[in-house]
């Protein structure tokens, strides 16, 4: 029985080891990318003026167009599209970082709470109170990290499969500017429209993985977008109702809400075959209550599925890190109600 504490005793050490190197290494992590952060902006800044500079040019050349020699108008045109793949190229490297470093932050703020309960009582013992234990900690870490490896594997592959397409596109329009002029303008119009359509689903993308009116703005506005985004995308009815005295809270208390939310509407969307769907947040004074409402097909609570119930173990095991609690209720054929409360911190106006 001693061997078996001692044991456990161990795995927690080392565990609390793994943490404090993982929390150092990512704080060096989003030094890094502060840096970065800084040295695209002032290029994306450079490319921009350029950018402007080379279409007040084209402007000016379509009053001559006619005129001006073949060789001179391919590369004006060559120009501006060099121009416009830099900068569409800088501003998407500028918004990863932004996204990078948005998701970094999230995640040193629960390895720091994490950190700071081990430190303060946690117990490798199961059931002891006063802290976390380990299986819990251990998990936390482990969806974290897939979360980071999942995301950097759908902003690299995109975006970059994208950018192929766009060079070819453009090598394309380039050898047909000699032949014939009206399709390579035509190509360009299609490279045009393509390039739109890449950027308005990497900023969709990017404000999936963690908007930035989270930061700005706060909890309630950014739900309110989300929701609105969410219906149409997914093509079910959702209504986003909010009582109680709208405010700020804690960061790490935004995050865990908002993705609680994403997390339930995305599980609507797959699972409950609902028409409609209702997200409910109640603000009190020292309490905020969420809860999420679909008219689904229901299911099993005791025999759900393994993914969906991770899912929903994630949240609860978050909600009752912060000291709240979960409650989930479902019947086959009568939808799923999906509920929890915070203690909260309100933030002091500035």
């Amino acid at each position: 029985m001693t061997g078996e504490k001692n044991q456990k005793v161990d795995a927690w050490t080392v565990l609390k080891e793994q943490i404090h190197v993982e929390l150092d290494q990512s704080r060096r992590e989003l030094k890094e990318i502060a840096l970065m952060l800084e040295q695209s902006q002032l290029e994306v800044n450079k490319l921009a003026q350029r950018n402007a500079s080379i279409t007040a040019h084209m402007q000016q050349m379509q009053s001559q167009f006619d005129t001006l020699p073949r060789a001179d108008i391919r590369n004006i045109y060559e120009s501006a599209l060099e121009a416009q793949q830099r900068l569409f190229v800088m501003r998407g490297q500028l918004e990863k970082l932004q996204s990078d470093r948005a998701h970094l932050t999230r995640y040193v703020t629960l390895m720091e709470n994490v950190n700071q309960a081990m430190d303060s009582g946690g117990s490798a013992e199961p059931g002891a109170r006063g802290g976390t234990t380990a299986h819990t900690v251990e998990m936390m870490i482990q969806a974290q990290e897939s979360e980071r490896q999942r995301l950097s594997r759908q902003m690299h592959d995109g975006p970059a499969q994208a950018l192929s397409n766009f060079i070819l596109q453009t090598e394309i329009a380039m050898r047909l500017f000699d032949v014939d002029q009206k399709k390579a303008r035509e190509e360009l119009d299609s490279l045009k429209v393509s390039a739109t359509g890449t950027f308005r689903k990497v900023r969709d993308f990017i404000f999936e993985l963690r908007p930035m009116m989270l930061d700005d703005l706060g909890l309630i506005p950014t739900l309110k977008r989300y929701v609105d985004a969410w219906k149409d995308q997914v093509d079910i009815e959702a209504r986003l109702m909010v009582s109680g005295k709208e405010r700020r809270l804690e960061s790490y208390e935004e995050v865990m809400i908002f993705r609680a939310v994403q997390e339930l509407l995305n599980n609507t969307a797959r699972y409950s075959a609902a028409t409609s769907v209702k997200v409910q947040i109640d603000m009190g004074e020292s309490i905020i209550k969420v809860a999420v409402d679909d008219d689904g097909k229901g299911f099993d609570v005791e025999n759900i599925s393994e993914k969906r119930g991770m899912g929903l173990k994630v949240i609860r095991d978050r909600v009752e890190m912060l000291g709240g609690s979960m409650v989930l209720d479902s019947v086959v054929g009568q939808g799923t109600r999906v509920s929890f409360q915070l203690p909260t911190i309100e933030l002091p106006q500035i």
